[in-house]
C-alpha cells in the first residue's frame, strides 16, 4: 500500500539525515527555538515554519501527541494571522496546509482517535476543493488510506481511491501520484482475492516507473519501480502464469542494470527482489536455486537487522545526551532568573528606603509645624487661665500622638535596617560566588538558595495563609489522598489553590516560583492525575 503525503516547501528533518554530532546540535537549537518563539513578533511565515518543523520532528522520532500539539499551534497561529499575509504568501501556503491536515489526521489515527482523524481529512478536502493542484487528488487518496489502514473499510477506501484516480488522470495525467493510487487500488483487489483485477494495474505501474522521473527530484523512483515489478511477478505467480512471471522478473533485472538505476538500489528493495526470485524458483520447482536465494535473503536480512539495532542504540544514546544538556540549560536559565529576581528585590528595597526617608521628612515637618502651633497656643494661654488649661491638655494629647508615631517610625526603621542587612549579605554572597571557581560555585549557589528559602519559610503571612488553607481544605485533601496516593504535599496544595480559582501568576507569586516552574508543576500534576490530552486540569479539580 503506497503512502501519498506529498512533499512540501519546508524541509522535513529525519534522524538519518544527520551525523550523530549534527543531530545533537540540531536538537539543541530546535529546543532553543521553541523557547524563543513566544517572544518573536511579526515574522508570521517564520513562526509558521517553526511550528511545522516541530510537528514534523516529533512525528519522526515517535511522539505523535507532541506532534499534534505543534500542528495545532500552527493552525491556530495561521487562523489568527491569515489576514496579515500577502496574496502570494497565502497561495504559497496552500500546499503546506493541505499536507499538514493529512499529517495531523495520521497523528490522530496513530493514537487511536479516529473521529478526530476523520475530521482532519474532511477539513482537508473542504479546504482544497477550490484549488486545481496535485494535493487535491492527494487529499482524497489519503482519506482512502485512512479507511484502508485504520477502519478496514475496503469499500469506502476504494470509493476515495477512484475519486483520486479519476481526478489525477484528468488534471495531471503524467504525475507519479497515478502510480501510488493504482498501487492502492490493486492492493484492495489483492485483499479481495481478485489478483486478475490487480495485475493490469501493477503492469501499468511497472511501465510508469520505468519511464517517468519524480516531479520534484527529477530522478527515477527506483524503490517504487522495484516494488511495482515485484508485485507484478508475485501476482503472475498467484495466477500461475509462471512464464510471464519469469519474463517480468528478467525485464526488471535488465531495467535495474541500466545506468539510471543500478547505483540507487536500497537494501530493502534488494530483499524484495530476492523474495520474488525465491518465490519464482519455488513455483518452478527449482529448489536448489530457491535455497541459494533464500540463504542470500537471510544473510542480507540479518545484516540489516544488526545495523538497525546499532543505529537505534546510537540514536537513544544521543537522545539521552541531549536530554541531559537540556536539563543543564534549564538549570542555567533558572539561575539567571533567580539572580535577576534578587536584583529586582534590591531595586525595590532602594525604592522603599527612599520613600521612607521622604515620609520621615514629611512627618518631621508636620511635627515642627505642630510644635510651632503649641508655642503659639502657649503664648495665647497667657491671656487667660482657662484658655491656658485647655491648651495644656491639648498639648499633652498632641505630644502623646507624636510619641506614638515616633515609636512606629522606630519599629519601621529597625525592620528596614534588618532588610538592608539581609540584602547586603546577599550582595556579598553573590560577589563571592562570582569570584569563586567553577567547582565551588555549585555549593555556594546551593547555600545561597537555602538562605533565600529560609527567609521565605519564616514569612508569617504566608505561613498563616497555608495553615488556614490546610484547615479549610481538610475534606478536599482527604478525597485527593484517597484517589491519588502518589501526590506530594506541594502538589496537594497546588490542587487546593487551583480549586480556589486563583490565576497562574498569583499562584506562582504565593509559592515564590516562576511561571515556567509553575507550568512544569502543572504538567507533572496532570501526569499523576492521569488526565488525557483533552481534559482540562482546572475543570477536573474544581468538579471533584
Amino acid at each position: 500500500m503506497s503512502e501519498s503525503f506529498p512533499e512540501n516547501e519546508f524541509k522535513t528533518y529525519r534522524r538519518e539525515s544527520f551525523t550523530e554530532q549534527q543531530l545533537q546540535t540540531y536538537l539543541l537549537q530546535h529546543y532553543k527555538r521553541l523557547d524563543l518563539l513566544p517572544f518573536i513578533e511579526d515574522h508570521y511565515l517564520f513562526k509558521m515554519q517553526s511550528y511545522l518543523h516541530s510537528g514534523n520532528w516529533f512525528r519522526e522520532i515517535g511522539f505523535p501527541e507532541e506532534s499534534i500539539k505543534w500542528y495545532k499551534a500552527f493552525f491556530e497561529y495561521y487562523d489568527a494571522n491569515f489576514k496579515k499575509l500577502s496574496p502570494e504568501e497565502k497561495y504559497n501556503l496552500v500546499e503546506i496546509i493541505t499536507y499538514s491536515y493529512g499529517i495531523q489526521a495520521d497523528n490522530y489515527a496513530r493514537i487511536g482517535q479516529l473521529d478526530s482523524a476523520t475530521l482532519q481529512h474532511k477539513k482537508n478536502i473542504a479546504f482544497i476543493k477550490d484549488y486545481n493542484i496535485i494535493t487535491k487528488p492527494s487529499a482524497f487518496n489519503n482519506y482512502g488510506l485512512f479507511f484502508y489502514w485504520h477502519k478496514k473499510d475496503l469499500d469506502s477506501a476504494l470509493v476515495y481511491f477512484n475519486k483520486a484516480y479519476l481526478l489525477t488522470k484528468e488534471k495531471f495525467p503524467k504525475h507519479t501520484l497515478l502510480g501510488s493510487i493504482r498501487d492502492n487500488i490493486a492492493d484492495i483487489y489483492i485483499d479481495r482475492k481478485q489478483p486478475e483485477m490487480a495485475l493490469p494495474l501493477y503492469r501499468e505501474n511497472f511501465n510508469l516507473y520505468s519511464n517517468i522521473k519524480n516531479e520534484r527530484s527529477n530522478q527515477f523512483d527506483v524503490s517504487r519501480l522495484i516494488s511495482a515489478g515485484v508485485q507484478q511477478v508475485e501476482t503472475e505467480i498467484k495466477l500461475k502464469k509462471l512464464n510471464e512471471a519469469e519474463e517480468t522478473f528478467n525485464k526488471l533485472l535488465k531495467t535495474l542494470s541500466g545506468p539510471s538505476f543500478n547505483n540507487h538500489i536500497q537494501s530493502q528493495s534488494q530483499l524484495q527482489i530476492l523474495g520474488a526470485e525465491q518465490a519464482l524458483y519455488t513455483k518452478q520447482e527449482k529448489f536448489k536455486e530457491a535455497l541459494e536465494v533464500a540463504n542470500r535473503f537471510r544473510k542480507l536480512s540479518d545484516s540489516l537487522s544488526t545495523l538497525s539495532k546499532l543505529a537505534d542504540q546510537r540514536w537513544q544514546d544521543e537522545l539521552n545526551t541531549i536530554s541531559l544538556d537540556r536539563v543543564a540549560l534549564n538549570f542555567k536559565i533558572d539561575r539567571i532568573e533567580k539572580e535577576n529576581k534578587i536584583q529586582s528585590q534590591r531595586s525595590k528595597l532602594w525604592i522603599v528606603t527612599l520613600s521612607s526617608s521622604i515620609i520621615l521628612i514629611l512627618l518631621l515637618s508636620l511635627f515642627l509645624r505642630r510644635r510651632q502651633h503649641i508655642i503659639n497656643a502657649k503664648n495665647k494661654q497667657l491671656l487667660a487661665e482657662q484658655k491656658l488649661e485647655i491648651s495644656r491638655v491639648n498639648n499633652e494629647n498632641l505630644q502623646s500622638e507624636i510619641e506614638s508615631k515616633q515609636r512606629d517610625l522606630s519599629d519601621f526603621a529597625i525592620n528596614l535596617t534588618q532588610n538592608q542587612e539581609w540584602a547586603q549579605d546577599l550582595a556579598n554572597k553573590l560577589e563571592i560566588i562570582m569570584e569563586a571557581s567553577s567547582e565551588g560555585k555549585k555549593a555556594l549557589l546551593a547555600h545561597l538558595e537555602q538562605d533565600i528559602q529560609n527567609k521565605i519559610t519564616f514569612d508569617t503571612n504566608t505561613h498563616e495563609f497555608y495553615e488556614k488553607l490546610d484547615k479549610l481544605s481538610d475534606a478536599f485533601y482527604s478525597k485527593l489522598n484517597g484517589l491519588f496516593t502518589n501526590l506530594s504535599k506541594n502538589e496537594i496544595r497546588l490542587c487546593s489553590l487551583i480549586r480556589l480559582k486563583m490565576d497562574s501568576r498569583s499562584i506562582a507569586t504565593l509559592q515564590n516560583i516562576t511561571l515556567a516552574s509553575l507550568n512544569t508543576s502543572r504538567y507533572r500534576l496532570r501526569k499523576k492525575l492521569d488526565l488525557s490530552v483533552n481534559e482540562d486540569l482546572d475543570s477536573f479539580i474544581q468538579n471533584m
